[in-house]
């Protein structure tokens, strides 16, 4: 008997229990997504208005209709949130405008310059300024020292175990002002802008514009003056110095300055005098009669020219 009246308790209690899951509040449907708003209003309650919602329906009256409803209703269509891209134009066109110095005073984050210009108002480049700006990058590529038309790469500075040897800031060019070097010489960039400056501004005028190499002869070497035992070291062994054996032209003309030390380059010869510190040349003193030898040595008397 305790049994049985046990088992009909539980039994009302699961009863009751399942009544109250089923009444429980439900929120209302979305319209454009077939399912419940979460945080929509309670039903039976109050909502703005004055209105009251409706319970919800008993879970077999809920599947009933929704599968009614799911046939009856027209298909909604899905709502796509995503952005929608911005016009190739203005994106061209605030491409060029990030990349151009011409444009001061732009916020592009706010996509108006700072002045209220709106970006998609403003011209994009035209073909010469794009091919100047084209120039512009194609002279910097590959530069050194700071100088478009010097040609090269930094390098790691040069030590040395010999006192005085070394080069803290060392480049390695290739070209000059337009002329191309015969190897690359490794120097400082003092060296480097000298060079450029008496090639650009002495030598390739005087040769009407034929100059295409410099022979070198010699660049950085750690080792003492003219070769000579127990003297200083040379402006060699600090990358101040340069050796230049030969000039060659378009046309493939070679002017040796040991056989050739014409008149064109007894000028660039002599003009270099100011632009480097030192020069030595022919009849200078008997160690550099087939080569220029150029350097920047700081000299308290000026340059020593010979």
């Amino acid at each position: 008997m305790r049994a049985i009246l046990a088992a009909l308790m539980l039994c009302v209690a699961t009863a009751s229990a399942a009544q109250q899951i089923d009444r429980s509040p439900r929120p209302l449907a979305n319209p454009v997504l077939g399912g419940p708003v979460l945080g929509g209003p309670v039903p039976g309650g109050p909502v703005p208005g004055g209105a009251v919602v409706a319970a919800a329906p008993e879970p077999a009256q809920a599947v009933a209709g929704a599968a009614t409803a799911a046939i009856d209703a027209p298909v909604v269509a899905a709502v796509v949130l995503r952005p929608k891209p911005r016009p190739k134009a203005l994106v061209e066109r605030i491409a060029a405008l990030r990349a151009s110095s011409d444009a001061p005073g732009l916020d592009l984050s706010s996509g108006q310059a700072n002045d209220g210009v709106d970006l998609a108002a403003v011209a994009p480049p035209t073909r010469k300024e794009k091919r100047r700006k084209a120039r512009e990058a194609a002279s910097t590529a590959g530069a050194v020292c700071g100088v478009p038309s010097i040609k090269g790469e930094a390098i790691a500075p040069i030590g040395s175990k010999v006192g005085g040897c070394g080069v803290p800031e060392a480049v390695r060019v290739t070209s000059v002002a337009g002329v191309r070097l015969s190897q690359s010489a490794t120097v400082d960039c003092s060296v480097a802008k000298a060079l450029n400056t008496w090639v650009q501004d002495v030598a390739q005028p005087a040769f009407g514009g034929r100059l295409s190499e410099l022979r070198i002869a010699a660049h950085y070497i750690c080792r003492s003056r003219n070769n000579v035992k127990g003297a200083n070291v040379s402006e060699h062994g600090k990358g101040r110095a340069i050796d230049i054996s030969a000039f060659i032209l378009t046309d493939g003309k070679v002017l040796t300055v040991r056989e050739n030390y014409n008149k064109i380059l007894r000028r660039i010869y002599k003009e270099a005098c100011g632009i480097f510190k030192t020069t030595l040349g022919p009849g200078s003193d008997g160690y550099h009669e087939d080569h220029f030898h150029f350097d920047t040595s700081a000299r308290k008397g000026g340059a020593y020219c010979r």
